[in-house]
């Protein structure tokens, strides 16, 4: 994307999280798949974290980060394309919060407010999750001051960030 398309643009952040099999290679794949997208660029990223399983406790514990895109795309356009992406790297929807390749959700969409059906943008959940928090938290430090201050002071309040581990430091 040229620094002409980026002005044009929406700053999304979206949420990445892997826990089967090579689970940084899922992560991986998935930036790798979201760059060669017409119209999405991964700008930023955070570390990866080694999280606890949240909902459905009984399974591996899970490789999370954030990225920052900046997208041409509407909301809705990039939420499919984040689920075709995810159906390319065989993530399959067999048990709710159950064991998965890659999970990708769509946490901020500039400072859009949406309630679809299928999409709420900001996340609905992302306030109670330190496993989202922390690396969003990272990736905003140094992007988007304002907003790392509202999810930082959401994240102070969160109890259970004991739970979030740093495994690999961004590059």
């Amino acid at each position: 994307m040229t620094a002409e398309e980026q002005e044009r643009t929406i700053i999304a952040y979206v949420a990445l999280g892997s826990n089967i099999d090579n689970r940084e290679h899922y992560l991986q794949g998935a930036i790798t798949a979201l760059n060669e997208e017409s119209g999405i660029s991964v700008t930023g990223q955070s570390s990866i974290y080694e999280t606890e399983p949240v909902g459905y406790v009984d399974q591996s514990a899970f490789l999370n980060m954030v990225v920052q895109i900046h997208t041409d795309l509407s909301p809705e356009a990039l939420l499919v394309t984040l689920l075709a992406i995810e159906n390319r790297l065989g993530r399959t929807r067999d048990l709710r919060w159950g064991p998965r390749t890659i999970d990708l959700d769509l946490l901020l969409y500039g400072d859009h407010r949406l309630t679809t059906p299928d999409l709420i943008i900001p996340h609905p959940r992302m306030h109670e999750r330190a496993f989202v928090l922390v690396p969003l938290s990272e990736v905003l430090y140094a992007r988007q001051a304002v907003q790392f201050e509202s999810i930082s002071a959401h994240l102070e309040k969160l109890e259970g960030k004991e739970g979030v581990i740093l495994w690999k430091k961004a590059q």
